[in-house]
C-alpha cells in the first residue's frame, strides 16, 4: 500500500503530515480542548503546568508547545478568532490579537514516555515507566528541581510526598498497549495503564486540576468510570471526530480533582502496631481501586506493605464499595463538517504525497521490519521454490 492511498482513506493522517503535526492524535486534543476548554483559554494564567504521559511521537506534547508557549489557536477556536477580527476594525482588531495570541508566563510542560522522543522546544523530556514507583520522583524532580534536589544513594528521607510546592494543573495520558487482537486482554491492559496513569496524577494534581487519560469501552468500563468520580467532581467521556467510530478508543475527561484523604498508618509516624492500615476514600465515601499500581491492596494489613508504596496510599477492597457502577455522559466532539476518520476522499489530480513529520525514534517494531526485510518481503522468499 502507497503513501498516496492511505492519504486517500485517511484524511486526518494526511491533515497531519500537511499541518506539520507529527500524529494524526493531534487532532484528537485540539478537538477535546474544543469541548471541554482544556487549556482555560477565558483564564490563560490557571493552566500553565501539564504533563504528558504516554507522549512519544509527541504530537500531544506538539499542541501543548504550540498553544501554551507560542500562543497558537487551532481548529473551531481559531476561525471563531479569525471571525471576530474580521468584524471589528482598526486599532481594536490589533488590540484584541494581542490578546488572543499572546504566550501564556511560566509555562512547564513535562513529557514522559518509555521510548525516546524527539525534543520539542519548551518541553521538557523524561524516558521513563509510568508503571514504575521509580518515575514518580523524577516527574516531581522535573517539575520542581529547586524543590527536590538530588538525594544521596541509599537515602529514603528526600522520598517526594504528595504536598509538593507547585501541584500541576492538567494531566494527559494518550498512552495505549499494542493490541493483540484479544479484545478483553487488551482492554485488561489498556485499565492497568490508565490507572497508572492516574496514580501520577493524583501525585501532582492540585485541587480542581484535569485528568484526560485513553480508555478502551468494555464490559465493565463502567467500574472505571466510577472509581474515577470518587476523586473527581465531574467525569465525561469523549469521542473526538478525528476517533475511528469503528475503534472502541475513547477519552475519560475528568474535571474537578478532589485529593483523597491520606491517613498515615501508626508505624510511619513511628509509634509500633501491628494492625496499623492505611486506608484511602474518596469524598463520596467509596473506596478507591484495589489496585498494586494505585497504591497497594486493601487486604494485607501489615505496615511494611505499604511502606514500599512511592505516595503512600492504601484503598479499601471493591467489594465493599456501595453502588459502585456509575455511568458518565458520553460525549461526540468536533464539528460535524469536519472530517469523517472512517471515509475515504478522492485526492486531487496534482496531489503530492509528504513524509511523515517524524518517524518513529526507535519502534519496538523495528527488529521484525529489518528480518522481514532479509526474508524478502511480508511472505518471505518465492522466487525460484515453484517448480521445485
Amino acid at each position: 500500500m502507497g503513501k498516496s492511498s492511505k492519504d486517500k482513506r485517511d484524511a486526518y493522517y494526511r491533515l497531519a503530515k500537511e499541518q506539520n503535526w507529527r500524529a494524526r492524535s493531534a487532532f484528537k486534543l485540539i478537538q477535546i480542548d474544543e469541548q471541554f476548554d482544556l487549556f482555560a483559554h477565558s483564564e490563560p494564567e490557571s493552566v500553565t503546568r501539564v504533563v504528558d504521559l504516554c507522549a512519544a511521537p509527541g504530537s500531544w506534547s506538539q499542541v501543548l508547545s504550540r498553544v501554551l508557549i507560542k500562543g497558537e489557536s487551532f481548529g473551531r477556536r481559531a476561525w471563531e478568532e479569525k471571525r471576530r477580527r474580521e468584524l471589528r476594525e482598526g486599532e481594536e482588531e490589533e488590540e484584541e490579537e494581542q490578546i488572543l495570541l499572546k504566550p501564556r508566563k511560566n509555562v512547564k510542560i513535562v513529557a514522559i514516555d518509555l521510548q525516546p522522543m524527539t525534543p520539542l522546544e519548551g518541553i521538557t523530556t523524561l524516558k521513563a515507566d509510568i508503571t514504575h514507583p521509580s518515575t514518580i520522583p523524577l516527574l516531581l524532580k522535573a517539575l520542581d528541581p529547586d524543590a527536590y534536589p538530588s538525594s544521596t544513594s541509599g537515602s529514603t528521607s528526600s522520598t517526594p510526598s504528595l504536598r509538593h510546592p507547585h501541584p500541576v494543573d492538567l494531566v494527559l495520558s494518550d498512552g495505549a498497549p499494542d493490541v493483540t487482537g484479544l479484545h478483553d486482554l487488551d482492554i485488561y491492559i489498556q485499565s492497568q495503564l490508565l490507572y497508572a496513569a492516574l496514580n501520577l496524577a493524583i501525585g501532582v494534581l492540585r485541587p480542581g486540576g484535569k485528568f484526560v487519560a485513553k480508555i478502551f469501552r468494555g464490559r465493565d468500563v463502567d467500574l472505571i468510570y466510577a472509581q474515577l468520580k470518587t476523586v473527581f467532581e465531574k467525569v465525561s467521556v469523549a469521542k473526538p471526530r478525528s476517533s475511528r467510530a469503528s475503534s472502541l478508543e475513547a477519552f475519560v475527561v475528568c474535571e474537578g480533582f478532589r485529593p483523597p484523604v491520606v491517613v498515615e498508618s501508626e508505624k510511619q509516624q513511628g509509634v509500633e502496631s501491628t494492625s496499623a492500615t492505611t486506608t484511602t476514600q474518596g469524598p463520596d465515601g467509596l473506596g478507591l481501586l484495589s489496585n498494586p499500581l494505585f497504591g497497594g491492596a486493601a487486604s494485607s494489613s501489615s505496615p511494611s506493605s505499604s511502606s514500599n508504596q512511592p505516595i503512600g496510599i492504601q484503598t479499601t477492597s471493591t467489594s465493599t464499595m456501595p453502588n459502585s457502577r456509575w455511568i458518565p455522559p458520553f460525549i461526540a466532539c468536533g464539528d460535524l463538517s469536519a472530517w469523517d476518520a472512517d471515509a475515504s476522499y478522492e485526492l486531487p489530480p496534482d496531489y503530492v504525497s509528504l513524509d511523515p513529520v517524524q518517524p518513529p525514534t526507535a519502534p519496538p517494531y523495528k527488529k521484525a521490519l529489518e528480518r522481514r526485510r532479509e526474508m524478502g518481503g511480508m511472505y518471505g522468499k518465492t522466487k525460484g521454490v515453484v517448480g521445485e
